[in-house]
């Protein structure tokens, strides 16, 4: 068929749907918020409002960008500039200005107020903290870049982030840019003791790292601040050995049951005291070993010193230790739930170019990072409270995580225009008949759900 081309004035957004985001963030008072952070002034009297620039940044990181220029699509979008009730939108370089007037200080009080801000519109009854770090290779000469542990680009210099989760919200609750020889551990004590100032009055019930964060200093420092842990251990020489003896020692290694009390094929626990030469005293540690020929996705490392045994040689290991003395079920069980941090790290670099806005300057590129994280939080709570999908999975009822590119087709892209009548404005969406109720009930439900959410959490004993 041969179309004849024409144009049309009338102004169409392809991100109708990102109504039903401003729609929840004006019911939750994010622009109060953000006018008592703190942001930095523009330097000039015409220079647009910070609180504008950040929204801007986050709505074109929702919209799929992955670099300041990509914000220059949303930028040319007069519906969405309405929306959001811009009277004009900023380029991407304004942007850009606005992250280099941050300091060190800066990023402290504007980003701990914004994170006390959204951790008061949640209520929960103690939390499961999980401490992870990432690499963020760079490609230039930026403050703080150093060559480090890379396992993508060996050789490349990076960022070394640390990272802390909060598991039952799926949200971030701290992150710190780092040089990219900076080790797992570096000043996360320090890093703790701010994570704390901004989850506010939440508990924090359970820690959980990977073996990065075993060492007796960190350890010490829990314990000293009462709270519970579950961390894995780097296989060294004298660890592998006490996984190998614990059937000497007595202990004995024994196989993992189902909720109905049958066996699972091919993972056997152990659980023993042990004191590593760098720690202070001994403590619980939880072995687990898993039969590679038995389980396709064995999980673990094949022990070094015992690779050549044909039996040991048959299994992979890893080790658990924990200040609670808690039968090795429950502590395993417990530090499962962690793995989904690396999902969470990868949609933050996939969906939302977590990795992607860095500048030259150093506390430039940690404040566009963490106005991604907080861009991320906002729609982990946007998932939760408006859309509450749900999976019926072996007889179990379970929350369905959509990512952010997946809401994007399904939700946010949307044909829309704007049109008045009586002076009231109106949003007119695209959409099949059969959808329409769906939407009508999310955009009620988007200024009807009650503050705080309450997020019902259970607990190892």
């Amino acid at each position: 068929m041969d179309f004849e081309l024409r144009f049309t004035d009338k102004e169409i957004t392809a991100w109708g749907g990102m109504a039903l985001m401003k729609r929840m963030l004006d019911h939750m008072g994010f622009g109060a918020a953000l006018a008592g952070a703190g942001l930095p002034a523009p330097g000039s009297n015409r220079g647009y409002a910070p609180e504008q620039l950040i929204a801007q940044f986050m709505l074109s990181v929702w919209c799929g960008a992955n670099r300041f220029e990509h914000g220059e699509v949303t930028r040319h979008d007069p519906v969405l500039k309405r929306i959001f009730g811009f009277k004009r939108m900023a380029n991407f370089k304004a942007v850009m200005r606005l992250f280099r007037r941050f300091t060190q200080s800066t990023n402290e009080g504007v980003m701990d107020s914004l994170h006390r801000w959204m951790f008061d519109q949640i209520s929960i009854n103690g939390i499961t903290l999980d401490v992870d770090s990432t690499v963020m290779t760079r490609y230039g000469g930026q403050a703080g870049v150093a060559k480090g542990y890379n396992p993508s680009k060996r050789g490349r210099a990076s960022h070394h982030s640390l990272m802390a989760f909060v598991s039952e919200t799926r949200m971030i609750a701290n992150c710190w840019l780092r040089p990219g020889n900076a080790s797992s551990a570096n000043n996360v004590q320090g890093f703790l003791r701010n994570t704390r100032e901004r989850l506010g009055n939440k508990r924090i019930a359970l820690l959980r790292g990977d073996s990065g964060f075993s060492d007796n200093a960190f350890l010490e420092h829990l314990e000293s601040e009462e709270l519970h842990y579950v961390i894995a251990l780097r296989q060294t020489q004298p660890l592998q050995r006490a996984l190998v003896d614990a059937s000497d020692q007595g202990h004995g290694w024994w196989s993992l049951t189902d909720d109905k009390g049958q066996a699972v094929p091919g993972i056997e626990l152990t659980r023993f005291r042990y004191q590593a030469s760098s720690w202070s005293k001994a403590r619980w540690v939880t072995g687990i070993r898993q039969h590679v020929e038995r389980r396709a996705s064995a999980k673990g490392k094949t022990l070094p010193l015992f690779a050549d045994d044909p039996v040991i040689g048959k299994y992979r290991f890893s080790a658990l230790v924990s200040d609670m003395d808690l039968p090795a079920e429950v502590v395993w069980r417990t530090y499962r739930g962690r793995a989904n941090c690396e999902n969470r790290i990868k949609e933050l670099k996939y969906d939302f170019g977590a990795d992607s806005f860095n500048m030259q300057d150093f506390w430039a590129t940690e404040a566009a990072l963490n106005t991604v994280m907080l861009a991320y939080n906002l729609m982990s709570l946007f998932r939760q409270v408006l859309l509450r999908s749900e999976v019926v999975r072996k007889g179990v009822s379970q929350p369905i995580e959509h990512t952010l590119q997946t809401l994007r087709y399904k939700l946010f892209a949307k044909p829309a225009y704007t049109t008045t009548e009586s002076r009231k404005p109106i949003l007119n969406l695209a959409l099949a008949m059969q959808k329409r109720q769906w939407m009508q009930g999310l955009w009620d439900q988007a200024k009807q759900f009650d503050l705080p959410v309450k997020f019902a959490v259970r607990h190892p004993p």
